[in-house]
This record gives structure tokens, sequence and C-alpha cells, in this order.
């Protein structure tokens, strides 16, 4: 079972300094899609409960075109094991000008990460 969800960067997601949008940012992106995930499942949104292994590649900008994806690699009797990618696909190019943006060749990959959701087994409308 997957999920993605596609979503830009926008100014407002920027924290620091040249537009640089923070990881916990990016974090969020994977607990919505490890919702999804959990509902499509089980019927409900569960709870996530921790993060094995969370890589941040490359750094993300404002104006980025990011598609995050998960997939449920695992199910116990209340726990998901989840593994998650999130990757650039677009990304504007202000130096052209205020609007110009390309799609990329490739998606550039700028996060990994691997996590665990629990359903409780009352919760569980899907089983």
């Amino acid at each position: 079972m997957e999920a993605k969800l596609r979503v830009r960067m926008s100014h407002a997601d920027a924290h620091y300094g040249g537009g640089l949008v923070s990881g916990a940012r990016l974090l969020e992106l994977v607990h919505d899609v490890a919702t999804e995930l959990c509902i499509r499942n089980d019927g409900d949104e569960g709870l996530f409960a921790g993060y094995s292994d969370v890589k941040f590649l490359v750094p993300v900008y404002a104006g980025d075109f990011l598609e995050a994806r998960g997939e449920i690699v695992r199910i116990g009797n209340t726990s998901r094991e989840m593994k998650f990618t999130v990757a650039r696909y677009a990304r504007q190019l202000p130096d052209v000008s205020p609007s110009a943006a390309d799609l990329l060749e490739e998606q550039e990959t700028v996060l990994t990460a691997t996590g665990t959701c629990v359903v409780r087994s009352e919760d569980q409308r899907h089983a």
C-alpha cells in the first residue's frame, strides 16, 4: 500500500536565510503521508510512534515542488512500519524571472525515513 502527496514549499515554509526550508517541515509531510496510510489500512489516523531512521540529503528551498511518498512495509498487531521518501520534482528559477520554473528531468531525493505508526486494536476498522 502506498500514498503520496505533492506540495510546493512557499516562502511561509522558509525558516532560515536564503529561503531554506526547515527539516521539521519535511517531516510534517511525512507525517501527513503516514496518516493517510493508516486511514487506508485501518480506517483510523493512528499515532506516529517514532523514527528508526531519518536522512536529510540535500537542502530544500521556498519555491521547490516536492513529492512525499510512503508505503507500509510491515504490519504488526497495532504497529505499522513505514518507509518514506521526499523528492524535489520541480524548482523555481528566480534568476530567470520571478515566475520561471522547471520540471526536473529526474526527481531529486531530499529525504529518506523509516518510522512506525500505531493504531490501537479497538480503532482498527478495516481488519
